[in-house]
């Protein structure tokens, strides 16, 4: 019972007085009927709860389903098991039905006659390679900063991020287009920044974008880019992730949704100047709060630990 009323708690009062001095009396105290009385007499347990209304729904709907409708229904359907919902409801008309797809949709629902679509394999991802020190792997990705977040609504700007998978340590860098050279300009401040934490990066990984890959681009598939020409220069290797498969960069693809939750929800930008200069600030809380993965140590006090326990 979610709730006792006060009818119930009346009800319960009335029962207890008639209880004592009988229907008549009660009837002229309560201003109540005898026969009110009687019927809340034959359903008291002595427990309030069986003094509450019950439902008033009715059991059944007057235009509901007859069962000579329902035996032609289950019927049909043990003889035709492969026919569809529209076959099936053209050949219950042919046989005298009346109601309208719907209605024998609903019925073959609550029937569970309608027909199981065979159960998809559950996904069973592959390991994935964990990195051993930092600066073997990093990700890269673009993320496009909401128009809202501009005061300038014809300007457009791109928030390019780095994150190394094993520390987790970020660093971002705002430009004003999303192309090639912007993201090799982005790959060089990104390498000379850990270069300057004590971290030589080995390997950076992005998806298929046109910024980073002429992989899917007719007529250029040999073609590299200035970001992979920045890339083999600085002696880095370049990893390519699987087409359309976004979970295999998730770590900055993760870094990107807290950045929406978190920065670009409250904040406003009037340049691209204006957005590396909050992004500075950003940066510095980002790399600074503690993460589960990482034991619930920032990826800077991580990062520092790995030294103490490696040199």
């Amino acid at each position: 019972m979610n709730s006792i009323t006060q009818e119930m708690q009346f009800r319960q009062s009335l029962m207890k007085y008639c209880e004592r001095y009988g229907v008549k009396r009660a009837s002229r105290k309560y201003n109540k009927s005898r026969l009110y009385i009687y019927f809340w007499k034959a359903r008291w347990d002595v427990t309030i709860e069986s003094l509450a209304e019950h439902s008033k729904r009715p059991h059944h709907h007057p235009n509901e389903h007859t069962p000579d409708e329902l035996k032609l229904i289950r019927d049909m359907r043990r003889r035709n098991p492969q026919l569809d919902l529209t076959e099936l409801w053209h050949r219950l008309r042919k046989r005298g039905y009346t109601r309208r797809v719907e209605s024998l949709y609903r019925v073959l629902k609550r029937l569970a006659l309608l027909p199981q679509a065979p159960a998809k394999p559950t996904y069973k991802p592959k390991p994935y390679e964990q990195m051993t020190y930092p600066g073997e792997r990093i990700q890269i990705d673009v993320k496009f900063v909401p128009l809202r977040c501009l005061t300038n609504k014809e300007q457009k700007l791109y928030q390019y991020t780095a994150i190394d998978e094993f520390t987790r340590l970020r660093f971002v860098y705002g430009y004003e287009e999303h192309s090639t050279y912007s993201s090799a300009d982005f790959l060089k401040r990104a390498i000379e920044w850990y270069k300057r934490r004590g971290i030589t990066v080995e390997c950076v990984q992005t998806d298929n974008g046109p910024e980073f890959t002429t992989r899917f681009i007719q007529g250029l598939k040999d073609k590299p880019t200035l970001f992979q020409t920045t890339a083999s220069k600085l002696g880095i290797r370049h990893k390519l992730i699987r087409p359309y498969t976004p979970r295999h960069n998730g770590k900055v693809e993760r870094s990107h949704r807290e950045d929406h939750n978190k920065f670009y929800s409250c904040h406003s930008f009037y340049s691209c100047d204006d957005l590396n200069l909050q992004l500075k600030a950003h940066l510095r809380r980002s790399n600074d709060r503690p993460m589960r993965p990482l034991g619930w140590l920032s990826p800077i006090e991580f990062l520092s630990n790995y030294r103490v326990q490696h040199h």
